[in-house]
């Protein structure tokens, strides 16, 4: 009886209530009688409680039997004993094959496990291409400085997937809104945005569109500052006005501005605090406050000295340009510290102002300088080389011991090898003797040398002292004077024997020059002029004594056209007075002709020449009239027009030089002879490296068609 009703309960199907709108409506049970009444009552409840001791240590009751509940039906224990009657339950389903079969070996199995985007290193890798467009940014002048900046445009275009676009655009939005912000857009925004480019696969356009919004403008400008001299010092080196855009470069530009013109004015010590702009959303103005700590106004006091002791305080006080009480201008400390470093004797120097808590009549602190020391090497070898058309190679060098006799005694040891000079030199020089650039040089030298115009075996002993400008002070007016002592045996043209000779002379001369300059640069002027003016007084023995004199002038010009553009031109004229010109050493005489003279013309070669009388017919050696050799002259004149065109580092020099020397003590401008050419340039730091190329435009014969020039330095 128990097996068939389990039989019927599982072949019987189930049924659910019906659900929905269309299932029947049943029909509300009857209310209930007790209503809300409570299912047990109180009393009861409270009863059925187990009694509670007063001892909250006393262990716990055991709980009583539950005797309501319905005690377990033996049949009902008995039926789910009883196993299930067969064909009673549906068959199993039938087992798929596949899962009969036995497992692979785990060998045969790829264990390599999978590459993300990140780890794929080949060329093949996957990569995302796309193009970036900033918006918003052209009317303020902004784009360039963008795209200098831009992780987008850094990127070149290629990333490894979106999400690696999206960030760089995200870190492109900051730098909008930061440019932005310097300008004073202080509500700017800006927003970056991914497109894919329709057709291309794996393509995408980064957009980065900026909104500047209002510009905010300076408002009350206020300086906190001590009292100054004048009163309004800080305020009138602080150039911002009210109404003016609060644009970063301007502000910062302006605070830097008081940094620089107040150690100028007596106020070494000034610190530029920290700004605070206070901005007003509705009037779009910035309130700016600057505190300044200009710090004692001060002159200047004594030079203090630590370190190695390259020079001692004696020495050091040569070089100031400044007298002791004289109004503080760092300008003046810094080109203290440049004079020192330019004698090439420190490793490192430092001029520092001291406090010294003197006060001076004026009402200003005295400050003295600590000039640091740190020795350098005093030993040098150097070398140079060039070429000229008509003189040939010549390559020199020199070894230098800056401080062989202290302070600053240098002992120079030279040699030149070329086509045609040769010698050996020994100078002495002392910089800054007794006064800052003044320097007294003596000199001992032996030289050959073999041109056209003459063969000379020379001696000389020479002594000068020099006011010179120099790279770091470039003055107005420079002067030289001197003496020089020269033993010569030299071969001339000897017009009553109509043949070259050997003679020996011995001369004597003082010479002497000054300048006046105002160009703007010492190795490459653009513009200003320079006068200057040689004369030497002279004594020729050469069987007996003869005084002359020799002269030069020289005058020099620049004018700018445009930044990249310069006329430079040149005026030189000699004269050597007081002597016939046979009786002159030919070494003494005028010349023209090369590459600092009249360019096209082989070295000395202008002026006049021995007479075709004196060529032998046969003669190997001399048969012709570019064989003919230049006698020189006793004056001489030269011009010279440059149009100098730079570009970054080069140069581009189209010239035309005139001149020639004359056979009379005054030049009478006849018979010039004129050479063109180009020239470039290329500019370096101690300045111009020169290579000249120029043609005579009205040659004679035996001169060459083309010369070239290689050198240091313009031409003038």
């Amino acid at each position: 009886m128990i097996a068939g009703q389990a039989q019927a309960q599982i072949q019987t199907p189930g049924t659910a209530p019906a659900q929905g709108p269309d299932a029947p409506r049943e029909t509300p049970p009857a209310a209930d009688p007790q209503g809300d009444a409570p299912i047990v009552p109180d009393a009861e409840f409270d009863k059925a409680l187990p009694p509670l001791s007063g001892d909250i240590n006393a262990p716990l009751e055991p709980m009583p039997a539950d005797t309501t509940a319905p005690a377990t039906t033996p049949t009902t224990d008995a039926a789910a004993q009883q196993p299930i009657t067969p064909g009673t339950l549906p068959p199993p389903p039938a087992v798929d094959p596949a899962l009969a079969q036995p497992l692979e070996p785990l060998s045969t199995f790829n264990t390599e496990p999978l590459r993300s985007v990140a780890d794929v290193k080949d060329a093949d890798a996957p990569d995302i291409r796309y193009t970036n467009e900033v918006r918003g940014l052209d009317p303020l002048g902004l784009t360039d400085e963008f795209n200098s900046l831009s992780a987008l445009r850094e990127g070149k275009g290629k990333a490894d997937n979106a999400t690696q676009v999206a960030a760089r655009g995200r870190e492109d939005e900051q730098l909008a809104v930061r440019l932005m912000k310097s300008l004073g857009y202080y509500d700017a925004t800006a927003i970056s945005t991914i497109e894919t480019v329709p057709g291309g696969e794996q393509k995408l356009k980064a957009i980065v569109s900026a909104t500047p919004g209002q510009q905010y403008k300076l408002g009350t400008i206020t300086v906190k500052a001590d009292p100054t001299t004048p009163p309004d010092l800080v305020r009138r080196e602080l150039p911002l006005r009210t109404g003016d855009p609060i644009e970063a470069l301007r502000v910062q530009g302006a605070e830097a501005n008081v940094s620089l013109k107040l150690p100028q004015q007596g106020y070494p010590f000034v610190k530029v605090g920290e700004r605070d702009i206070l901005l007003d959303e509705q009037t779009a103005r910035g309130d700016y406050t600057l505190p300044v700590d200009t710090g004692p106004r001060s002159s200047f006091g004594v030079l203090r000295t630590e370190g190695d002791p390259v020079f001692d305080l004696k020495h050091l006080n040569v070089f100031p340009r400044f007298d002791q009480g004289e109004l503080y201008d760092n300008r003046k400390t810094d080109d203290l510290r440049e004079a020192l470093v330019a004698t090439g004797l420190f490793n490192g120097v430092g001029v520092q102002p001291v406090r010294t808590g003197t006060i001076l009549p004026d009402g200003t602190e005295q400050v003295d300088l600590m000039v640091r020391q740190t020795r350098g090497p005093a030993k040098s070898l150097s070398g140079g080389a060039g070429f000229q058309t008509g003189q040939g190679v010549t390559v020199e060098g020199t070894f230098t011991n800056r401080n062989r006799f202290p302070p600053e005694g240098a002992l120079i040891l030279g040699a030149i090898a070329g086509t045609q000079q040769q010698g050996l030199s020994a100078t002495f020089r002392r910089q800054n003797a007794g006064k800052r650039d003044r320097t007294v040089t003596l000199v001992a030298s032996a030289l050959r040398a073999n041109y056209d115009a003459f063969e000379a075996f020379t001696g000389t002993l020479s002594g000068r002292i020099s006011y010179d400008s120099t790279p770091i002070w470039q003055k107005k007016f420079t002067y030289a004077y001197g003496f020089e002592l020269v033993g010569t045996n030299e071969s001339v043209f000897d017009f009553a024997e109509n043949d070259r000779v050997r003679r020996t002379y011995g001369v004597l001369a003082l010479p002497g020059q000054v300048q006046f300059d105002t160009s703007d640069n010492l190795l490459n002027p653009t513009r200003g002029y320079r006068l200057k003016l040689s004369l030497s007084p002279e004594t020729s023995v050469q069987g007996s004594v003869r005084p002359y004199g020799r002269s030069l002038v020289e005058a020099t010009a620049y004018y700018p056209v445009s930044d990249s553009l310069v006329i430079a031109g040149r005026l030189r004229a000699g004269s050597i007075f007081g002597i016939a010109r046979d009786d002159i050493a030919p070494s003494r005489r005028y010349y023209g002709g090369g590459g600092g003279s009249v360019r096209g013309y082989g070295f000395q070669r202008l002026g006049p020449l021995e007479p075709e009388s004196s060529l032998v017919p046969g003669d190997k050696d001399r048969d012709e009239v570019k064989d003919l050799r230049p006698i020189g002259g006793r004056s001489l004149n030269e011009f010279s027009i440059e149009a100098r065109y730079r570009f970054g580092n080069f140069g581009i020099v189209p010239f035309i030089d005139g001149g020639n020397t004359y056979e009379s003590s005054l030049p009478n401008g006849s018979d010039l002879r004129f050479g063109a050419g180009i020239g470039g340039r290329f500019y370096t730091n101690f300045g111009p490296m020169r290579v000249d190329v120029a043609t005579p435009l009205n040659p004679r014969p035996g001169d060459a068609k083309v010369a070239l020039y290689i050198s240091i330095g313009q031409a003038f």
